[in-house]
């Protein structure tokens, strides 16, 4: 029976290491599973206790901040799976992380087949990390056919799984979610999304919960359900007790799709929950915002992408408005969203265009968690 361990740094990647744990296990039972990562995998029985804590980093000054802590931890969990001696490791997004992870067990000489899910977004910024990758891994999980040359081109196998997050969540109630939480059937309803890095409460939150005040004091029916992240709920928190536009914080996971499907217009910081919330059918309005040393460095050298929502480099087009740097500010933000509140068929119709995309970032329509179960116990037998 293969033994198989995962890595995960981030709460996206916990979840996906979570779904995949549940492939593995239906498609070889008794298979002997190990590995370090967030609260889904642990309550999966899948945790080696190993604190990531911490390694949620972006940009250029947080990365050298980090840097130290993240190579304790590479050498603390590249030790882990030296004991465990698996047949595989699948490391899981993060890249920066895991790559030197794949680099510590290469040059320990550990049989284990190295396998990378879901890669860095080579097809829009620093095209280089696919030799870098190719050098430590020996297969990479991706989520579209159009990355595939930038690995195959330095002789790294792929597969394309799809997105992981369509098709993760059931259907959420949203009307069930408002009456739960004492929000009026028919309150227009503002979702927040801050993020659930430190560096994004530090530097989107304001911006989307000055946008949601704004929005809330020119019509007094309007509420903001605000989604809080685990690794981040204690800044969130303090934050909020500041606020004075009537709004309601949703810590408990199991809701959080109905939380979304509650939602009309959702201000969301660029990441994975934005596929998550056009899946629930939450019209989107997406910010972001680095550091300006690192975003100078970034839009001079390494960006190639127009979009940074998903949404929108799959579509090829605009689908989702995006408000990124120089455009991040409360009022952009909320003239966005008003648009979309104040015109119904103007949702409705992004709504649909969102729906169309997700059909395409679907792949093959099954489920990204099976395939990539499929091709890791593959690699790992052979």
């Amino acid at each position: 029976m293969s033994s198989i361990y995962l890595v995960a740094a981030e709460a996206s990647g916990d979840a996906l290491g979570a779904d995949v744990i549940d492939a593995l296990r239906t498609q070889a039972p008794g298979i002997k599973l190990a590995g370090v990562g967030g609260e889904k995998m642990a309550v999966r029985g899948v945790n080696s206790g190993i604190d990531m804590s911490g390694l949620a980093v972006l940009g250029l000054f947080d990365g050298l901040k980090a840097y130290g802590r993240v190579k304790s931890k590479v050498a603390e969990v590249a030790d882990d799976i030296a004991k465990v001696d698996p047949d595989a490791v699948v490391l899981i997004d993060s890249w920066g992380f895991m790559w030197r992870v794949a680099k510590a067990l290469k040059e320990r000489g550990l049989k284990a087949r190295r396998i990378k899910l879901i890669g860095p977004q080579v097809w829009a910024t620093r095209p280089g990390r696919a030799r870098v990758l190719a050098q430590w891994c020996d297969h990479l999980l991706c989520i579209h056919d159009f990355e595939q040359p930038f690995y195959e081109k330095w002789g790294l196998p792929t597969t394309v799984i799809g997105n992981p997050a369509v098709g993760r969540a059931a259907k959420g109630d949203g009307a069930a979610f408002r009456a739960s939480v004492g929000v009026p059937k028919d309150a227009p309803v503002i979702g927040m999304l801050p993020g659930s890095r430190p560096s994004e409460i530090k530097r989107v939150a304001p911006v989307l919960a000055a946008a949601a005040e704004k929005l809330c004091s020119e019509n007094e029916a309007r509420q903001v359900l605000c989604v809080v992240a685990p690794s981040v709920a204690d800044s969130v928190k303090a934050m909020a007790e500041k606020w004075v536009f009537p709004h309601v914080l949703v810590e408990d996971e199991a809701r959080k799709a109905d939380a979304f499907a509650a939602m009309d217009v959702a201000l969301a910081c660029s990441g994975t929950v934005t596929t998550e919330l056009a899946e629930q059918g939450a019209a989107l309005v997406v910010g972001y915002k680095l550091g300006w040393f690192t975003w100078a460095i970034a839009r001079l050298f390494l960006m190639k992408s127009k979009f940074i929502t998903l949404l929108n480099v799959a579509a090829g087009r605009e689908v989702v408005p995006e408000f990124v740097q120089t455009r991040f500010f409360p009022a952009s933000i909320a003239a966005g969203a008003r648009r979309l509140l104040v015109d119904d068929a103007r949702r409705r119709a992004q709504v649909e265009a969102q729906y169309e995309t997700l059909k395409r970032m679907a792949g093959s329509g099954r489920p990204a968690a099976e395939i990539a179960a499929e091709t890791v116990l593959r690699l790992a037998r052979g």
